[in-house]
């Protein structure tokens, strides 16, 4: 629903590149021994000498947006150490040394209460809020929710919304295409076919990374590939049912 494209957006703002962002899956840290992974490996054993995964990009990137993705599923004791982050600012990792976190900005996705969002987002939007606050209150300790400043909620994204993200993918890819000097025309039926095949309120924009893919970028490439455009030539899509159609467009007139 946009929460990675927030941190994109939220690192390019803050700090002028949108790769400015650590991202830490936390389905990878459900054991207990994962916090060793996060903050580095006590002196005297394996891997003590890299650091740790979370307390090491800090340190060699201090002005970066830390995402945490599906912050529900880490281990409990994982939670010990972020309560230290939330409430210091600063982390010691297993060298001893204290990493400041004072310039990151640290945000959590979770997918708790999503069934909420989904069913009562647009009939009872009051009902809705106080039913996700109610699970996380459940799954999370009082002192952790407590050091949050804000816990914002996203609704799953319409059919409009799906038919924005299908522009800023095409531009992307429009761009990529004209430092090979082609030149990309998409009609507005073929924008709504990848809208349509791409559309999910489940899982939101993800499946229309690959509906792009799968339903114009692979057969584009093969038809470049095959000889059927030649450099310079501006490549017009259009929906043909259940297919999208590459031809020549013809040159526009100056």
């Amino acid at each position: 629903v946009g929460k990675t494209e927030l941190c994109k957006a939220l690192a390019e703002f803050l700090f002028d590149d949108e790769r400015a962002v650590i991202r830490l899956d936390m389905s990878e840290y459900m054991e207990k021994h994962a916090v060793a992974r996060l903050i580095g490996a006590p002196p005297g054993y394996v891997g003590h000498e890299e650091g740790g995964q979370l307390t090491e990009a800090v340190h060699r990137r201090p002005y970066s947006v830390v995402l945490l993705d599906e912050i529900e599923k880490a281990h409990p004791d994982v939670f010990n150490v972020l309560l230290q982050v939330l409430d210091d600012g600063r982390l010691t990792d297993a060298k001893g040394r204290t990493v400041d976190f004072s310039q990151s900005i640290l945000v959590m996705t979770s997918n708790i209460g999503s069934r909420w969002i989904q069913e009562l987002a647009q009939s009872d939007p009051e009902g809705m809020r106080d039913k996700v606050f109610a699970e996380l209150k459940a799954t999370f300790r009082p002192e952790f929710l407590n050091r949050l400043d804000e816990i914002v909620l996203f609704r799953s994204l319409s059919r409009e919304d799906i038919l924005g993200v299908v522009e800023i993918q095409l531009s992307l890819l429009a761009k990529r295409l004209s430092e090979r000097d082609f030149h990309l025309e998409v009609t507005e039926e073929a924008k709504r076919f990848l809208a349509e095949v791409g559309y999910d309120p489940v899982y939101g924009a993800r499946p229309l990374r690959r509906a792009i893919q799968r339903h114009l970028e692979n057969p584009l490439s093969k038809a470049v590939l095959a000889g059927q455009f030649a450099p310079g030539a501006r490549i017009r899509i259009t929906r043909t049912g259940d297919h999208l159609a590459f031809e020549t467009a013809p040159e526009v007139v100056q």
